[in-house]
C-alpha cells in the first residue's frame, strides 16, 4: 500500500515555517508516542539546526509504557530531551512549561548583558498532522486559544499566542514531506490518524493493522470484539455484523467495521499500543551503517 498525502497548504505551511525560523529561538517538535520515528518530520532536523529543541512525546497515555520508557532512553542517549506526556493533562503540560520558562529566563539574561531588555523567547511549535500540537499550546496558556480537533488538518496557518511578557508560542500547521521512501513509515501514520481518512482504503490499511495487533499484541482485538482474528477479512466481516454495519439486504459492511475498529485503536479503545520499538530503530541504524561501509568500501 503506498500511501502519499501532501495537500497544498502543506506546501504553503512549510514555506511559512521556513520563512519564520529566523524570528524563533526554540523548536518544541511534537510526536506521537506512539510511532516516535515514524511521526519525526525529517524537514524539521534540517530546518532547525542551532536552535534549542526540547522533544515531546505526545499520548504516551495511549503508548505502551514499556516501550515509550525505551524509546526515552534511545533519545536521552541520542542528546535529546525527551518528555512523554499527555497534552490534555495541566500538570505535565507544566513539566513543559518548566523548561520553556528556564530557557526564557536564560534568554533574559543573555539579553540584559547586550543591553537588551523585554524581548520575549520565542518557541516554534512544530510535528506532523493530528499529534497534538494545539491541544499542547492551550495547556500551556491555560485557555482555548487555537483550535483543535480529532482529524489532521484543523490548523491552516501561523498563529502565534503569547503565554507570558517573556514567552511566545507560534502554533503551525501538522505537515508532513512530499513522499515517504520507506512504505511502513505512511502505513503507521495512516493508522494512527495523521493522513486524511478521505484518501485512505479502510478495509486494506485496517488488514495491516489486525495482522500487526495479532502480532504482536495477541488477544487485544478478540478481547476487544469477541471476534476470532485469524483472518483480517473475516474479522471485518464478523465485527461488521456484531456491530450491526449493514447494508441493503442485510449485507455486512466491512468498510463501515474498518472504521470502527481504526477509531477505536486511534482513541485507545483497544489499550495501550505502540507501533515502533526503540531497539528495533537501533538494529535498523546499525544494519544501514554496515551496508553503507560496505557501499563505500
Amino acid at each position: 500500500m503506498n500511501l502519499q498525502w501532501y495537500p497544498g497548504h502543506m506546501t504553503k505551511a512549510r514555506r511559512a515555517m521556513e520563512e519564520n525560523l529566523k524570528l524563533v529561538d526554540g523548536i518544541v517538535e511534537i510526536r506521537d508516542a506512539r510511532l516516535p520515528q515514524s511521526s519525526a518530520n525529517p524537514d524539521l532536523g534540517s530546518m532547525g539546526q542551532g536552535k534549542k529543541r526540547l522533544l515531546i512525546l505526545n499520548k504516551a497515555d495511549l503508548a505502551d509504557p514499556a516501550v515509550t520508557a525505551d524509546w526515552e532512553s534511545y533519545y536521552l542517549d541520542a542528546g535529546y530531551l525527551p518528555l512523554p506526556i499527555d497534552s490534555r493533562e495541566k500538570n505535565q503540560a507544566a513539566r513543559i512549561r518548566k523548561q520553556l520558562d528556564l530557557w526564557a529566563a536564560e534568554k533574559s539574561e543573555r539579553d540584559l548583558k547586550r543591553g537588551i531588555k523585554n524581548r520575549p523567547m520565542r518557541i516554534m511549535v512544530a510535528g506532523i498532522p493530528n499529534v497534538g500540537k494545539s491541544t499542547l499550546i492551550n495547556s500551556l496558556a491555560g485557555r482555548a486559544s487555537t483550535k483543535t480537533g480529532d482529524k489532521p488538518g484543523v490548523t491552516k496557518g501561523i498563529q502565534w499566542i503569547r503565554l507570558s511578557p517573556r514567552l511566545e508560542m507560534m502554533d503551525t500547521p501538522g505537515i508532513l514531506w512530499p513522499k515517504f521512501d520507506d512504505e511502513a513509515v505512511g502505513i503507521r501514520l495512516a493508522l494512527m490518524g495523521a493522513i486524511s481518512e478521505d484518501i485512505l482504503p479502510l478495509e486494506e490499511l485496517a488488514a495491516l493493522g489486525i495482522r500487526f495487533l495479532k502480532e504482536t499484541y495477541p488477544g487485544v482485538l478478540e478481547s476487544k470484539y469477541g471476534v476470532p482474528a485469524e483472518d483480517p477479512n473475516d474479522f471485518l466481516q464478523a465485527l461488521a455484523i456484531r456491530q450491526g454495519f449493514l447494508q441493503k439486504g442485510s449485507v455486512p459492511d466491512p468498510a463501515a467495521a474498518a472504521k470502527r475498529l481504526l477509531g477505536d485503536w486511534q482513541a485507545g479503545r483497544l489499550g495501550r499500543i505502540s507501533l515502533e520499538k526503540a531497539n528495533e530503530q537501533e538494529a535498523q541504524y546499525e544494519q544501514r551503517n554496515r551496508q553503507s561501509k560496505t557501499e563505500n568500501r
